[in-house]
């Protein structure tokens, strides 16, 4: 018993020595004055009727979502002290439906000396025996000095999950002396090939973007492979890594260890220098561990991104009672730290999507879980209705603040599509929709949407399409636009946007948007490109929000098939009954 002792201490002083050595950076913004300032009343005005949040205070990423026993689980990083990030703890809701939410205590929090200074991100794998296991990342110090550590159930017979333990053999993996010990987070789930399992944990070298690549055999013991899975020079800090297969057919959803010929990969990461995630589809190559992306993609900020938004720290996982990937994403607020504070919550996490490899290999496809359908109440409908030039048409009947719409637009011509400027090809595409946004009068567009509007349009928020003539084809922009959202002061109002990648051959483009009193979630054509805002109207709040369809193009475009519907809400995070 005493060698043991000594034996742990050693350990113990030999991880601190490593990490002593390691250069540290800092990562978040700290808020003395606000994050641990109590909550004594949460204002409603911008709250979300449909998307999951806790009653108040803060969250950010969505942590481990796993099923498990007839529930889906979803841990996120919370602030149970105050509505500004904080006091981080794991905190932990469950779901017969994804829709439907019930909230137990938290699952992790600082309780170790391997994890008293953090909990932050982390992941969830099923063992073959049916056990969930949680990886997630510990702070060690006031340095930041981040190590990875295991959590197992304390009563793995619960479906609940309610209590988990963090055994005292953590940490499990900890960065040896060329690893920057402040910029190592965010284990992955794990992935088995020939008996050995497989983690990624993000990080960086100066700018380069990197993830490690960790084996085990027995899933306690790790060792750092060789050579990175995949690093991307000039991409700064990788957070958040996720990587799993899809299938080349078909939109069924993968177990993270299927692998074979019919099967592609997806690496995502979250850049922490721009706040923006981006992916690639590629090769993953067994035998040499690596990650060979397609050459036709970007690999770096101008890459393929699940969301053009507000979108960050997502996480996939695969249901094994549906054989879907579904997709979880944090949305951020636009607003300031003290309205933060002053409102009493921040953040919230959005629909749960479900993800597949669009027929053409190029992306993915992304749309809402069909369970969402179930909070579909009243129904208005608006069949070939006419959009010429300068028109706009109220969608009324429905409650527009807190609304599920889809309609499918047409058009009879791309003749009168505007040329696509050069020039703009080295431009993200944001920056063409703040050039070219919805009022700006075009040949093929822009037409859409103006959702969150008040009656005359002193404030709305539009997501609309623009057709442009390329030299060899037609570009079609997807945007949605937040400048024109809110007469309040000191908000973010961003454009946002991206290209769609569609054959117009029917002349015909799709949109879907969920509307929740201050997010406005976008899916163009059929999810190739989606774009999140959040906005913060003043005047168009609860029964005063309206909701027009609109074209300010020289082309009449038609509005073919509208469907809109006013959204029930769901039950949000009350206490799971004992």
């Amino acid at each position: 018993m005493a060698l043991l002792k000594f034996l742990s201490v050693l350990a113990l002083f030999a991880l601190l020595f490593v990490l002593s050595n390691n250069g540290v950076e800092a990562s978040h913004k700290i808020y003395p004055r606000y994050q641990s300032l109590s909550v004594d009343k949460v204002k409603q005005i911008h709250r979300t009727g449909y998307h999951f949040q806790p009653p108040k205070n803060w969250i950010n990423d969505p942590n481990a979502p796993l099923y498990y026993k007839g529930l889906y689980h979803l841990f996120y990083q919370y602030n149970p002290k105050g509505a500004v990030w904080g006091n981080i703890v794991w905190a932990h809701s469950v779901s017969k439906d994804l829709i439907n939410w019930e909230s137990l205590e938290p699952a992790i929090y600082p309780s170790k000396w391997f994890d008293n200074y953090g909990c932050w991100s982390g992941s969830a794998t099923i063992l073959p025996n049916g056990e969930p296991v949680i990886f997630y990342t510990g702070i060690v110090d006031e340095n930041n000095r981040q190590i990875q550590n295991y959590a197992v159930p304390a009563n793995s017979s619960d479906p609940y999950l309610r209590e988990w333990v963090k055994p005292d053999d953590n940490p499990i993996v900890y960065p040896d002396p060329s690893v920057n010990a402040s910029a190592f987070r965010d284990p992955t789930t794990a992935w088995r090939v020939d008996g050995h399992w497989k983690i990624l944990i993000g990080s960086k070298r100066r700018d380069r973007g990197v993830a490690y690549l960790y084996r085990s055999l027995d899933f306690k013991k790790w060792f750092k492979a060789k050579h990175p899975l995949h690093s991307v020079q000039g991409t700064g800090m990788w957070e958040c890594p996720d990587f799993f297969p899809v299938t080349l057919s078909g939109e069924e959803g993968l177990d993270t260890s299927v692998g074979g010929s019919n099967v592609r990969h997806v690496l995502k990461v979250s850049l922490d220098l721009t706040r923006y995630e981006y992916y690639t589809i590629g090769t993953y190559d067994e035998k040499k561990d690596r990650y060979y992306p397609d050459e036709a993609l970007v690999d770096g900020w101008a890459g393929l991104r699940y969301d053009y938004g507000n979108f960050y720290a997502s996480k996939t996982f695969f249901d094994p009672s549906t054989n879907r990937r579904i997709l979880w994403g944090w949305a951020n607020e636009s607003d300031s730290v003290r309205q933060d504070k002053n409102k009493g919550w921040a953040g919230i996490q959005l629909i749960p999507r479900r993800v597949w490899l669009d027929p053409s290999g190029k992306q993915l496809l992304q749309w809402p879980v069909a369970e969402l359908e179930k909070l579909r109440s009243h129904n208005v409908q608006l069949r070939n209705q006419k959009l010429y030039q300068g028109y706009h048409v109220e969608v009324k009947g429905i409650t527009a603040a807190q609304a599920d719409v889809d309609v499918t637009f047409s058009f009879p011509s791309l003749d009168k599509a505007e040329p696509f400027d050069p020039k703009w090809a080295k431009l993200d595409a944001l920056d063409v929709c703040a050039q070219k946004g919805s009022k700006a009068q075009g040949g093929l567009g822009p037409f859409g949407l103006l959702t969150l509007a008040s009656e005359k349009l002193e404030e709305f928020t539009p997501v609309f399409f623009r057709v442009f003539k390329a030299a060899d084809k037609h570009k079609v922009l997807l945007c949605s636009d937040a400048r024109s959202s809110s007469l309040g002061e000191g908000l973010y109002k961003p454009p946002f946007a991206g290209f769609v990648d569609v054959d117009l051959t029917d002349k015909k483009l799709t949109l879907r948007s969920l509307i929740d009193h201050s997010v406005v979630e976008s899916f163009g054509a059929g999810g190739r490109t989606v774009i999140t805002s959040r906005v913060y109207p003043i005047i168009a709040v609860f029964d005063k929000a309206h909701l027009f369809v609109f074209n300010n193009g020289r082309e009449t475009v038609t509005v073919e098939n509208l469907n809109a519907w006013s959204m029930k809400v769901p039950v949000m995070n009350v206490p799971v009954k004992s």
